[in-house]
């Protein structure tokens, strides 16, 4: 029965205790001279505690703290596998940002080269569109002079004029017409003209841009003989180092060879320009007061803190700096 049936919880409150029988004490004998025997003492004793149901559960502890490490590991490399990832692709990122900043700042400073040839033809353009203005005016006065020829004819006409009067009228209306077409036709072909020396300076002007780049000093030699501009040759050891070129002074500022890129100072006219992160190979252009177009700075060597190259200018810009040619005459 359940009242029986013995168990942790009642071992622990003592309920299954067999209960004492406490004996009573024997009648008191008359009084006796003889002393009396000391009063029993009794103790109650608890069984110990059984076993706790379900105190084997503690074995899985382990394996489930084993399998929380397990997957905290897994993901701590599944993080650092995909950190690695996102650097190299960061990496990658800002190096082809860095070569489309160089191209920009290159093909600004072409388009400057060409708006500065762009202002030395401004004039002749504004030439042009006086001329064709004047031959828009022309072509409206010879229709003008048209309509009123034939209005004159009809007139005429009308009032039944002799032969001769009409081919009067009608003569005197052609020498009209055929003056004004040779004004108009001289007035086309000073236009042509002028659209012609528009063209070739604006070929000029691109070709100069897209001109050949001298990589070693034979090929700088073969380019001062052929070209129309001067050239000097340029090195700077180190750091900080300097050199001037008639006007123009260049100072390295750094060099980067693993990305074959480096940076100078230009210092002119009283200015200091930085040009940074420029390729090897790479034209350099600015402008300097009263130079006809623009300078041209290339570095074709490029060390470990060193650079070297040339400086292109306009012929006879730099008269009394010695260029490539005449530092090495029989060249």
């Amino acid at each position: 029965m359940a009242d029986k049936d013995p168990s942790a919880g009642h071992s622990m409150f003592g309920l299954n205790d067999t209960p004492t029988r406490r004996v009573p004490a024997p009648e008191e004998a008359p009084a006796s001279p003889q002393p009396q025997p000391a009063a029993p003492q009794y103790v109650l004793v608890q069984q110990p505690p059984g076993p706790v149901p379900g105190a084997g559960g503690g074995k899985a502890l382990p394996w489930l703290v084993a399998a929380l490490a397990v997957l905290a590991i897994a993901n701590l490399v599944m993080v650092l596998m995909a950190r690695s990832q996102f650097n190299d692709y960061a990496t990658k990122q800002a190096d082809a940002l860095n070569l489309i900043t160089r191209r920009i700042d290159s093909s600004d400073e072409r388009y400057a080269q060409l708006r500065g040839q762009f202002q030395v033809t401004s004039e002749k353009l504004g030439m042009t569109q006086q001329e064709l203005a004047r031959a828009h005016a022309l072509s409206t006065e010879i229709q003008k002079q048209q309509e009123t020829a034939v209005t004159q004819l009809n007139q005429a006409i009308a009032q039944k004029a002799s032969a001769d009067e009409v081919n009067k009228v009608q003569a005197d209306s052609n020498a009209k017409i055929g003056g004004l077409s040779t004004d108009l036709a001289g007035t086309k072909q000073d236009l042509a003209a002028t659209k012609s020396e528009f063209t070739n300076a604006l070929t000029g002007t691109k070709g100069e841009l897209n001109g050949a780049i001298a990589r070693t000093h034979d090929e700088l030699v073969a380019l001062a003989h052929k070209g129309d501009r001067d050239y000097f040759e340029f090195t700077l050891p180190r750091k900080k180092a300097t050199q001037k070129m008639g006007t123009v002074t260049v100072e390295l500022e750094k060099t980067d060879p693993k990305k074959n890129v480096f940076s100078v100072f230009l210092n002119f006219d009283d200015k200091r320009i930085e040009r940074s992160n420029h390729g090897l190979n790479e034209p350099v252009f600015f402008y300097v007061q009263g130079a006809s177009s623009a300078l041209e700075l290339v570095v074709n060597k490029l060390g470990k803190d060193s650079v070297s190259g040339y400086l292109s200018t306009p012929k006879g810009f730099f008269p009394n700096t010695t260029n490539v040619l005449g530092q090495r005459p029989g060249a």
